[in-house]
Formats: structure tokens, sequence, C-alpha cells
């Protein structure tokens, strides 16, 4: 089975002014990962930045990227980013009393990255171990994040209310919408990464 996601806007509901980029999650079988699948479109800006590809790289965030968030349950959730130079990054959140926590980065993954410099366009794959994956995890948010200075742009697939807010921030949990992940988690699902995380 598979989800199929498309960012249109930027993070206040503007139109992003270019083409989707698409989002797939799906599971084969009795895989122990989902597969992620980002098609979107290259924009070379920032440039590459210079670590190695298939491995973490930390404040990813910094240049271009489209990245997913997994919530599950007492706001804990997962955050990954992809970008098209081959670099990703991981980390394990939650919330508490109000607080962001990181609780674990640089969490190894699987991931290669295509660009297509004829047609301007990447393409992406990732295998997300379910291990990874928040206990309950019912909620989801995509975002993308390119250009630089004046001409940074933040896209996201649920965004906030235009007005509601003066900046982007993509930890906003309560615009995350629920999303039918019993096509490709388990019944039985559960992490023991989760399991000491209070």
């Amino acid at each position: 089975m598979t989800l199929t996601f498309e960012i249109t806007q930027e993070w206040d509901g503007s139109p992003t002014g270019h083409d989707p980029i698409m989002i797939t999650l799906s599971r084969s079988g009795n895989a122990d990962s989902i597969t992620m699948e980002v098609t979107a479109p290259f924009f070379n800006d920032p440039g590459n930045p210079g670590g190695e590809p298939g491995k973490p790289f930390w404040e990813l965030w910094e240049y271009e990227v489209v990245e997913a968030f997994f919530l599950g349950e007492n706001d804990k959730y997962l955050e990954v980013e992809f970008c098209p130079h081959g670099q990703h990054i991981v980390l394990m959140l939650n919330v508490v009393n109000g607080v962001r926590n990181t609780i674990k980065t640089k969490l190894p993954l699987e991931f290669k990255a295509k660009i297509n410099a004829e047609d301007k366009t990447w393409q992406g794959v990732a295998e997300i171990p379910l291990e990874y994956l928040p206990p309950k995890t019912n909620r989801f948010n995509a975002y993308a994040i390119h250009g630089s200075d004046k001409k940074r742009q933040y896209e996201a697939l649920f965004p906030a209310p235009s007005g509601e807010h003066e900046k982007p921030d993509f930890h906003r949990l309560q615009y995350f919408k629920t999303v039918d992940y019993n096509v490709l988690l388990p019944d039985n699902y559960q992490s023991k990464l989760w399991s000491e995380v209070e």
C-alpha cells in the first residue's frame, strides 16, 4: 500500500509558484522499514552542503531539503530530512511541558538521491526503519526548504493558517494532520528505541 502527498503551498498557505513536491510512503510485505520517495524541483540553492552522500549531516535544514515528520502519542515525533545531494539527518524529539527536546540525532539511514540536471528535478529514496517511528504514530506533516537569504522559501504540506504567525516553525504540531498509517504499519508495531523515553 502507498500514501501519496503533494506540497503545493508555502508555510502560511500561499502557493509555492513551482511544480509540486511529491512524497510517497510505502511498505512491502513484512519489511521492517517504510520506503519514502521524493520527487521535487531542483533549485541548487543553497548548493551542496559538502557532507558525504548517504551520511548524516548536522544542520541540513540550512540547505535545500525535503522533510517529513511522523507524530505519535504524547507529542513524540520523528523528523527526517533529505537533501538532493544525498545527505540526510534523522531526529527523535518530544515535547514536555511545552519544551521541545531532541532525544537522538544522526541515526543511520539508507538514503540515495539522484539529480536530473536536464529537467532540473531530483529524486530520493529512503528506508525509514519502523523502529524509529514513535508509539501510535497517527499524524504527519511534510515540508520543503530552498533558496538563500531573502529568497529563502519555506513550504508545507499542511500549512499554518494565513496571518496566524509571523515566521515559519515546522514544529507547530497543532497543524499536523491524521494519516491512515494502518496501511503501512503492522498491528503489533512497537519501538524499543522509544520505550526508554518518558
